[in-house]
């Protein structure tokens, strides 16, 4: 085995002289780049089993002073060039009970290639290590170490040995440990957290104290005041201050003065605490001392920056991952003490990087929730009303423009500081006014204009440039109100709708040019108009335009009542209408523009007869509060509400076609109908809880900096010119190809990533969906006021923005206007650099893979930006160059749709739906055929059903297809249906009649029972006791419960199907129930299934099981289920059930099926009840017409995990995957009379809940010696995050029969097959340290988890042929979920036994750590 993908929460975090950033994941270490941006650069599986805590840097003397990559840019900017020779540096990595030495290699000539690699064997010391420091004077590679029994340890990391151990005399429990080394031994000073919320200082090296280990010193100083365990310490030397991080969610600062040092000091007598600081809202984690700055961070999920000297507030909050908390923190020391950086890693697995100011004061003012607002003075021309940015809105200009509309009809604008009168409406434009701004562009000139419309009460609207606004002019729009003006830019000019009285919605569209005296001229074309649905509130929000082709032009508006509508013009019609005389603005009389008017009127009257009637309309779906924007981005529109929803939607075109209409005697006829367009809802997308006035949606901009792009660009033409020799070499593509690829139109329909702006309470709030956190945060006042955000009107958000508002009759910004951001300005506003994206805070629980998807059969050259590697990946034809999909589910409640790339080990959050009320417990995924026979490979579709917590089941449709243009996989999200039990309860009639159901009821698994043409049938099991059995239907958009039964009554834990086909083709469906009681319960549901939806929803009573088979001694968790086709018979088959419980056992049960004589089956009527006795006894005798079933034979292995067994999947016909929370994925053969252990894997992933197990195909040799020619040609590396395990597996896909089951293993030593980079075999000995041994159980550990795959694909896995396995050798993958993911590949037949066994044992080599007295060594050491 060997992992491909590992998402761990990050746990350890250290930065390297500004340049550096080393991160700890799981065993796997990484180094990021910080210049000239922050990037991945290489990583390194280095602790095998254990996850990293700590990394420490060993500076090397020999070092040149100005060879650093800083030094390194800033000579290439100037042209220098560097000679300096390649260094390294050693690192000490520690976690769990191991140390080991590793070295980073850096070529300074060129900066991006670093290297790790490991030095010496992997130290397995006996206590959990807490710190590791270097002795700076020594000339021996010598580490000192604390461990979590109160002692210290002297490491020679070279040859492995301890040199001297010493302890306290309080030898109590330690959290949390900080050593403070010299030169010497005698220099070092603890400082440790105690089990019993204290701080202990002490020396272990004391002067005139013995040398040799055993010595027991006594404790110096000792600090109390915590009420909760002390996770994190830190210590400023410069002042003699200390920091402690504890469970009671508090920091805590004393002053301790001066320890460790020369001679090992011990601080002051009597240390007193200075501040106590109360911020989080949950356990505080780590804690870090700044010359003036406090950073700490903690469970809740945010890291605080604390000016402690200031008073103790907190002045910034730097909050980037999901739930589950931040496991690690790093802050650099900070050049010259103006700016630091500070990284983050979550529990998510992501790692997030911030730089941090230490002496601005404007950092000083700034937060991330409640930002510093500045007062523009606005003058008393009355009360602003209405307050829009004006100017052409550049990220590279500065906002410092704004025109604002008072009661008294006065238009002001604020420009450079100053207040001034634009225009002075009429008394008609007093008390009441709307206003709009925009920014279009002079025909034939490269000059721009602003334009700000006006309306007021009686139907009249004033257009006038902010220029010269003496030469505005007036439009009527009827005679009644005009309750908002929309501005929608255009090819040529713009277009004006405003919003009259009766519904109607008067448009114009409007050009400006300039005359040969170099005035405006405007050039007027009256459109018709629109006509409003009636309703109470009958008028429009929001507009938006598209251009579907030469010959039609769409509008999709929103209304007051909350409903979107669909209109179509042809475009002729706008080139055709009566065009109004072009005005010259300069010389515009009061007389002039009266009988303009009066023209215009008269015009409006003749298109009132033209009104156009929406084409389709999504009635009420913002609810009554009316929409807010609409928006258009690549093919899909957004639309957000007061109803806190975004919805997602797209223009369907019915092509012409004729269909049959069913009519009430149930015959039909043929209608011709013509090509009809209509709205069609593709998903709904909520803001977070209590968010529910949204404004608008803003597309993210790309994450890729500027200059990393730029990098990328040159990359590719690099890659444009080495390509010919590529394709000699590969003989795959020609050069078209890859210029096709590398530069292939955008996917239209793709659903972008965006954030969500609105107001949640009193905050301006920018939201982003995915990441589920605030971006910008203004406290406004709330949501009923006029407001403005720069930049907007492009629509893109770009990490960074600023709030224009009126409160309480004062014109507010969130940032002074006029300041201008630079890049690294904009990351410090946005919430800083993402170096890896998270992907769940808390546990998963189930997932679900849909498929595989890629572009097989043509070259392809991808460049990861935000993956681990940052190397250049080639590929060719084969599985190596595709994505793997898969969907995950949780406890963080949303579901996430992910892609795996295993060869890189790059992963991609292509979507977060967030539709569920509680934890998602389990899956299914029905895989459906998109893009053609010719290249499936190109677009996937799939049915998923996700089940959990109040009884809730969501379905979604996902079309996952392949963007050329950025060379990974997109995704769309589509809803089908909802369901929930408490809902429909309420609606039954009499339902007073009944037990109303628990509102608590979770579905616990899920599977499907069967595929029909007009819907699928999906079997729940539910913690009430219940199997439930729905129907869900893609036409009709809903789900439907068809019965219910409660035979097992106890919560039943897991589902499965069988599907059975006869020799005469006729087909018999079973089903697998399995409860807390340890019994598996077998139902007939093949009469069931044949009849339609509307017959099984009717009152036909549930079927009774056939059989009931008695397998574990407490809850089975994961059910298993396949036909055995060596086991037919005439007649019948064999069935094996294999199962996996709370008691730790694996059990295969073989049912033998005797098919009935006639074909026909008449279900599950029968009952038979197999007894828990020696002899197995058979079933009870049933009629002809049904299936007969009894247990055949049943095996088990009592120990086959040390904790409950949480998952178990079929890989192969006679391959068994199980997982269980003691962290063991065991492979298992199964045969028809026993089952043997084959291999075991120890897993990175804490708290195992789900599994998804699949076969692939491996290419061939010739095509991975293309691969490396490819990886090498374009400066790629060996897959540094790949971690492998040597399982003992033969050649034919079938595993070595010698292996022993763990009884038979006893006495046997175990081969120590070891990989190359450090995960080892777990053997079936239980000498071993992952023994299949132990009598542990967890009664309480949780139940899980539903069907990850549908049955039509799992038959589909099993009907391989043997010629396409000897052509292409079979490959397994095994996804393992819980805290975080890990996706493990397993090589059938397994091709590695020839490997070099001596390079394997050298990079995995064990070395056990014991005490030995070296007086001689300490003596020249100290």
């Amino acid at each position: 085995m060997e992992t491909a993908a590992l998402v761990a929460p990050i746990t350890g975090l250290e930065f390297f002289k500004e340049e550096f950033l080393l991160t700890g994941e799981g065993p796997i270490l990484s180094v990021y780049s910080l210049q000239p941006h922050p990037k991945a650069s290489t990583s390194l599986s280095v602790l095998q089993q254990s996850r990293i805590h700590g990394i420490r840097v060993r500076s090397q003397a020999a070092f040149p002073a100005q060879s650093s990559t800083t030094a390194i840019h800033k000579q290439r900017e100037h042209g220098q060039s560097s000679t300096t020779e390649p260094s390294f540096y050693d690192l000490a990595v520690f976690g769990g009970k191991a140390v080991r030495l590793v070295r980073l290699r850096v070529d300074f000539k060129d900066v991006k290639h670093l290297r790790l690699e490991v030095l010496g064997p992997l130290l397995e010391l006996h206590d959990w290590v807490l710190d590791a420091r270097w002795l700076s004077g020594d000339k021996q590679s010598l580490l000192c170490v604390a461990v979590a029994h109160n002692g210290v340890l002297l490491l020679d990391v070279v040859r492995g040995e301890a040199l001297v151990q010493h302890s306290c005399l309080e030898g109590c429990l330690l959290y949390s440990a900080l050593l403070l080394v010299h030169e010497s031994w005698a220099d070092i000073v603890l400082i440790g957290g105690t089990v019993f919320n204290q701080l202990v200082i002490w020396k272990p090296g004391r002067e005139g104290e013995s040398k040799n280990s055993g010595h027991k010193a006594p404790v110096e100083r000792r600090l109390s005041g915590h009420s909760g365990v002390i996770f994190s310490i830190s210590y400023l030397q410069e002042k003699g201050y200390l920091a402690s991080a504890s469970d009671d969610r508090s920091v805590r600062v004393w002053a301790v003065g001066a320890l460790g040092g020369p001679g090992g000091k011990c601080g002051d007598s009597n240390p007193a605490c200075l501040k106590v600081l109360y911020g989080h809202q949950a356990r505080v984690f780590s804690v870090h001392l700044s010359p003036q700055r406090v950073f700490s961070a903690g469970e809740d999920g945010t890291c605080l920056v604390w000016d402690w000297a200031g008073g103790g507030k907190v002045v910034r909050t730097l909050k980037g991952h999901r739930a589950g908390g931040v496991r690690a923190l790093a802050v650099s020391e900070g050049e010259g003490g103006d700016e630091r950086w500070v990284a983050t890693g979550g529990a998510d697995g992501g790692v997030r990087l911030w730089k941090v100011h230490g002496r601005d004061e404007k950092e000083s003012k700034e937060e991330a929730v409640t930002e510093k607002q500045t007062d523009l003075k606005f003058p008393g021309y009355g009360l602003p009303k209405v307050v829009c940015i004006a100017g052409e809105e550049d990220e590279n200009t500065s906002w410092s423009q704004f025109v604002v509309c008072t009661d008294k009809g006065v238009v002001c604008q604020y420009v450079d500081g100053k207040w001034e009168t634009l225009w002075q409406g009429t008394s008609d434009f007093h008390s009441y006014c709307v206003m709009n701004t925009v920014t279009v562009s002079v025909k034939d000139s490269a000059a721009t204009v602003n334009l700000c419309a006006v309306g007021n009460l009686g139907g009249s609207l004033q257009i006038l440039p902010t220029s010269h606004p003496q030469s505005g002019i007036r439009l009527t729009g009827g005679s009644g109100k005009i309750h908002s003006i929309i501005w929608q830019k255009g090819k040529d000019g713009v277009y004006l709708l405003a919003s009259g009285a009766e519904g109607l919605v008067y448009r114009w569209c409007i050009k400006v040019k300039i005359n040969e005296s170099f005035s405006l001229v405007f050039s007027v074309h009256s459109l018709p108009p629109f006509l409003l649905p009636r309703c109470a509130k009958r008028w429009l929000t929001a507009a938006v335009r598209l251009h579907c082709s030469s010959e039609e032009v769409l509008w999709v508006c929103g209304d007051r009542r909350g409903s979107l509508l669909l209109y179509q013009e042809e475009e002729k019609f706008e080139q055709t209408t009566k065009d109004t005389e072009e005005i010259d603005k300069g010389l515009m009389a009061d007389g002039k523009q009266a009988a303009d008017e009066q023209e215009e009127t008269e015009e409006s009257k003749d298109l009132h007869d033209l009104m156009l009637q929406p084409l389709s309309c999504l009635f009420g779906v913002h609810g009554k509060h009316g929409v807010t924007s609409v928006c258009e981005h690549q093919g899909l529109l957004y639309s957000t509400g007061k109803d806190g929803c975004v919805r997602i939607f797209r223009v369907n075109r019915t092509p012409p076609e004729k269909y049959m209409e069913s009519k009430q005697d149930g015959k039909g006829e043929r209608v011709e109908i013509n090509e009809r367009l209509q709205l069609e809802m593709l998903r709904v997308q909520r803001a977070c809880k209590g968010m529910e006035w949204l404004e608008r949606v803003l597309i993210l901009e790309s994450e890729v900096p500027v200059e990393q792009e730029e990098e990328i660009v040159g990359k590719c033409e690099h890659l444009n010119k080495t390509k010919q020799n590529l394709t000699v070499k590969l003989g795959v593509a020609g050069e078209g190809d890859v210029e096709k690829n590398l530069e292939g139109e955008e996917v239209k329909g793709r659903e972008a990533r965006f954030v969500i702006v609105g107001f949640h309470a009193a905050h301006f709030v920018v939201w982003d969906p995915m990441r589920q956190e605030r971006l910008l945060a203004v406290p406004c006042g709330g949501g009923h006021r006029s407001w403005s955000l720069w930049p907007s009107h492009t629509g893109i958000w770009s990490g960074y923005g600023a709030l224009v508002f009126i409160k309480q009759g004062a014109v507010l910004t969130s940032q002074p206007p006029g300041e201008v951001l630079d890049w690294v300005g904009k990351s410090e506003k946005s919430g800083g650099w993402g170096l890896r994206e998270g992907v769940h805070g808390r546990g998963i629980w189930c997932v679900a893979r849909l498929g595989r998807i890629g572009e097989s059969g043509k070259e392809i050259l991808t460049k990861s930006v935000a993956g681990m590697t940052g190397n250049v990946v080639g590929g060719v034809e084969g599985e190596e160059r595709q994505w793997e999909i898969v969907v995950t589910g949780g406890e963080d409640t949303s579901l996430a749709v992910l892609a795996l790339h295993p060869v890189s080990g790059i992963i991609k959050v292509l979507s977060v739906i967030t539709d569920h009320i509680s934890g998602v417990r389990t899956l299914a995924a029905v895989p459906r055929a998109e893009g053609g026979s010719d290249n499936p490979s190109k677009s996937l579709s799939a049915l998923l059903v996700s089940a959990g917590g109040r009884a809730q089941i969501q379905c979604y449709q996902l079309l996952i297809v392949w963007d050329r243009q950025r060379l990974t996989p997109c995704c769309q999200v589509i809803q089908v249906a909802s369901h929930r039990l408490d809902e429909q309860w309420e609606k039954r009639r009499n339902r007073h009649k009944t037990v109303k159901m628990d509102p608590e009821t979770r579905y616990v698994s899920v599977t499907v029972v069967e595929e029909k043409d007009d819907c699928i049938i999906l079997a729940l099991s539910c913690s009430d006791g219940a199997i439930r059995l729905f129907s869900v239907s893609e036409v009709k958009n809903q789900i439907d419960l068809l019965w219910e039964t409660f035979y097992h009554q106890r919560c039943v834990l897991s589902v499965a199907t069988c599907s059975l086909d006869d020799d005469n083709g006729n087909r018999y469906k079973l089903l697998f129930s399995a409860a807390t009681d340890g019994k598996i319960a077998v139902w007939d549901l093949t009469e069931a299934l044949s009849l339609s939806a509307d017959q099984l929803s009717g009152a036909t009573p549930p079927p009774i099981p056939c059989l009931d088979i008695p397998a574990h001694q407490s809850g089975i968790n994961s059910l298993a289920v396949w036909e055995d086709k060596l086991g037919q018979q005439e007649g019948g088959c064999l069935v094996t059930v294999a199962s996996g419980g709370d008691d730790g056992q694996l059990t295969v049960s073989t049912v033998k099926v005797q098919y009935p004589e006639n074909g026909k089956t008449g279900g599950s009527s029968v009952f038979s009840q197999i007894s828990n006795s020696q002899t197995l006894p058979q079933a009870h005798v049933q009629s002809l017409n049904q299936l007969q079933l009894h247990l055949h034979s049943q095996s088990q292995i009592p120990l086959a995990h040390a904790a409950p067994l949480t998952a178990l999947k079929l890989l192969s016909q006679d391959i068994l995957v199980s997982t269980s929370s003691d962290q063991r994925v065991c492979l298992w053969k199964v045969s028809s009379t026993r089952i043997h252990h084959s291999g075991a894997l120890c897993s990175h992933v804490a708290d195992v809940a789900g599994l998804a197990a699949w076969e692939g195909e491996e290419g061939d040799e010739k095509e991975k010696i293309a691969f490396e020619q490819v990886n090498a040609v374009c400066g790629g590396k060996e897959n540094p995050t790949q971690l492998e395990t040597v399982s003992r597996i033969t050649e034919g896909g079938r595993f070595s029969e010698d292996l022993k089951t763990v009884d038979e293993s006893k006495g046997r030593e175990p081969d120590k097959a070891m990989s190359k980079s450090g995960d080892p075999v777990c053997e079936t000995s239980d000498e071993n340290e992952c023994a299949t041994t132990g009598n542990s159980r967890d009664e309480g550990a949780f139940h899980s988890a539903g069907e990850t795959v549908s049955e039509a694909n799992t038959e589909r896995g099993f009907k391989a042929s043997g010629e396409s396995r000897q052509k292409r050798k079979v490959v397994g993958w095994v996804l393992v979920v819980g805290q975080g993911f890990q996706l493990l590949r397993i090589r059938i037949p397994e091709t590695d036994e020839k490997m070099s066994r001596e390079k394997r044992e050298k990079e995995n080599q064990r070395v056990k750590v014991t005490v030995q007295n070296h007086a001689a060594c300490m003596e020249s050491s100290c």
